[in-house]
């Protein structure tokens, strides 16, 4: 009989629910999703009941229930941090202790987990297991993979104590090798940065990384002088005396001020030469580190291939530069880099523990089903929430809908997307996407203003037929996952002449035939994409490629700023109305703006959704 392990990340941020049947992945979502709140840190009911519904069981069908870290030791890190830097951290330590210890606190998570699920009346709770923060990123990394044996490299903010892992990963074992311990880590590091530029911590970092290209470098060797001490094997020590997050509640003040020659930018300001330049250095400084480690792990494995999870792993610009460098034939990301993956990494850790097996190892495939272990919503389904609207609505044929989005795409507008079962983890990968032509040298600007309703500085990733990807990017190896950056192939390049132009005004700059895609150092975050790993993305592309020639889409995320992305029929309709997407695709079902009747809302539902 099958056995099933139910895995929990919670009271962090970014809560998940994953469900594991004899160490293969069959059901995982993220709790923002159904409560629509921005990396909802709640207990993940919904999530939870989305999994064993999916496979149609309830809790004593689960033989075990895997929370992702092990709050006691971490509450043991938090006091004994707090306690070596007092005097200067008692005011944290009169807000932060207190909150651990309080009846459902922190420090009771594993209980607390118990009395949740007690409470969704699904019949009796089976024994839950604890697993370190880092295993369970080690075993989200490695178990899916499509490798026998890797080196596995973890990179976040912290865990319990550990900021920076390495495992060499085995068949059905992990080894760990070395590690960083907490507060030296890469990850706070780069959102140290993010909060002086004025993006938020745990989500702006991305942000950073989208900023990057617009500036120089020009403060990187001060980082390595006064900030992170890196030796030549990766390992690294931060200078403490200018962060904050071991003292307070933020995570710069007056010394990084006098540092960097002034005070934090004020979030939503206007962005200069300054926040450029600093994000272009702590992004060359992260590469570095990364690639030193990337270099370690290989020496220290004498592995050909390499495995990636942790917040840092969706650093794709850095993911790229270690594909570039060539020390590993094949580099696999875990799509749920993040702690909403460490909910399916803790559930294949036990499942590998009690005796499943890894069937699809060496086969060439991994075992995420391209990411789409999220809800499903059949046609029967679709057509009932539009005939209950009274929504206006075309019914399609598969060939018919696909051939009619490819046109609309090819005329200029701007399609939702919206197939398959839902993606597990960060990135839309056209099940639940917003799509356009890449050709077209407004697009970048329409997207970024007038749908999605964030900065224009903010770049747009392509989807690319995998089988013609090289054509367009210089690419060393499919990228199925959106993780991995790469340049723009010198054929699709345009000569490109900047003199007196900086800043934001490089956006309107044209540096390809895909201008939509091309970042301004003329890169892009690539998504490759098959019949296996996006069948319904994969059936559009080819349909817009017969009809204009070019093999590429813009493909971003199916939500505006600061909304989860879309779940359900219903998110997807009210998203489209909000917005100015052209045309929908719900399943078999074709939705044209302009047959819509008007969109009323009693309230601004913009000032209802916390920026990111």
């Amino acid at each position: 009989m099958p056995e099933l392990i139910l895995g929990i990340s919670a009271f962090y941020h970014d809560s998940a629910a994953a469900l594991v049947r004899d160490g293969v992945p069959v059901a995982a979502a993220q709790e923002e999703r159904f409560s629509r709140r921005r990396y909802d840190p709640s207990f993940p009911a919904q999530a939870v009941r989305y999994c064993l519904d999916e496979l149609g069981v309830s809790l004593p069908g689960i033989a075990a229930v895997a929370y992702y870290e092990d709050p006691q030791l971490k509450f043991r890190r938090v006091l004994a941090s707090l306690v070596g830097a007092a005097p200067t951290s008692v005011g944290s330590f009169r807000v932060t202790v207190p909150n651990w210890l309080r009846t459902g606190g922190k420090l009771h998570a594993v209980q607390v987990v118990r009395r949740e699920l007690e409470s969704l009346d699904l019949g009796p709770v089976p024994d839950i297991v604890v697993r370190r923060h880092h295993e369970s990123h080690a075993a989200s990394a490695f178990f899916p993979s499509p490798f026998r044996s890797a080196a596995v490299l973890c990179v976040d903010g912290v865990g319990e104590w550990a900021t920076t892992t390495l495992w060499h990963g085995l068949d059905t074992t992990l080894t760990p090798l070395a590690e960083i311990r907490f507060p030296h880590s890469l990850g706070l590091l780069y959102s140290a940065f993010t909060y002086f530029c004025g993006f938020k911590v745990d989500s702006g970092e991305y942000k950073l990384m989208g900023l990057a290209p617009y500036g120089e470098p020009r403060y990187a060797e001060l980082i390595r002088e006064r900030l992170i001490d890196v030796k030549p094997d990766g390992s690294f020590h931060l200078n403490m005396r200018y962060f904050e997050y071991l003292r307070g509640q933020v995570m710069t003040g007056r010394a990084f001020e006098r540092l960097f020659s002034g005070p934090r930018r004020t979030p939503e300001g206007p962005l200069t030469e300054r926040e450029f330049d600093l994000a272009a250095s702590v992004q060359s400084v992260t590469e570095e580190v990364m690639l030193r480690l990337a270099h370690t792990a290989r020496e220290r494995t004498g592995e050909s291939k390499l495995c990636l999870a942790g917040g840092v792993a969706l650093n794709c610009v850095a993911n790229g530069k270690i594909v570039d460098r060539g020390l590993f034939d094949e580099v696999w990301i875990q799509p749920a880099a993040g702690d909403a993956g460490a909910a399916l990494g803790a559930a294949l850790a036990v499942a590998m523990e009690r005796g499943a097996g890894r069937d699809h190892a060496g086969s060439g495939q991994d075992a995420m089903s391209g990411a789409l272990l999220g809800p499903a919503f059949s046609d029967t389904q679709i057509a009932e929430y539009l005939r209950s609207r009274e929504i206006p609505h075309h019914r399609l044929t598969p060939g018919r809908l696909v051939d009619d989005v490819a046109a609309a795409l090819a005329d200029g507008k701007i399609a939702g997307w919206f197939q398959d079962r839902m993606e597990f983890g960060p990135r839309a990968l056209g099940a639940r996407s917003i799509v356009g032509d890449p050709r077209d040298p407004a697009m970048q600007s329409a997207m970024n203003l007038k749908i999605k309703f964030r900065e224009s500085f903010r770049p747009f990733a392509p989807a690319v037929l995998a089988t013609d990807a090289k054509d367009y990017f210089d690419l060393r190896q499919e990228s199925p996952y959106m993780l991995v950056v790469a340049q723009v192939a010198a054929a699709h390049q345009l000569p490109v002449a900047e003199t007196g132009v900086t800043g934001l005004d490089r956006l309107r700059v044209q540096r390809s035939g895909i201008p939509a895609v091309t970042h301004v150092d003329c890169s892009a975050r690539v998504q490759t994409v098959t019949p296996d790993s996006s069948p319904a993305l994969h059936e559009l592309l080819t349909a817009f490629k017969a009809r204009t020639g070019c093999s590429v889409l813009v493909n971003t995320s199916f939500n505006v700023r600061g909304e989860p992305i879309v779940n359900s029929p219903h998110d997807a309709y009210t998203c489209f109305m909000r917005t100015n997407i052209d045309l929908l695709a719900l399943g078999s079902f074709l939705l044209y703006k302009n047959e819509q009747p008007p969109w009323l809302e009693e309230s601004d539902w913009r000032a209802e959704i916390p920026l990111d």
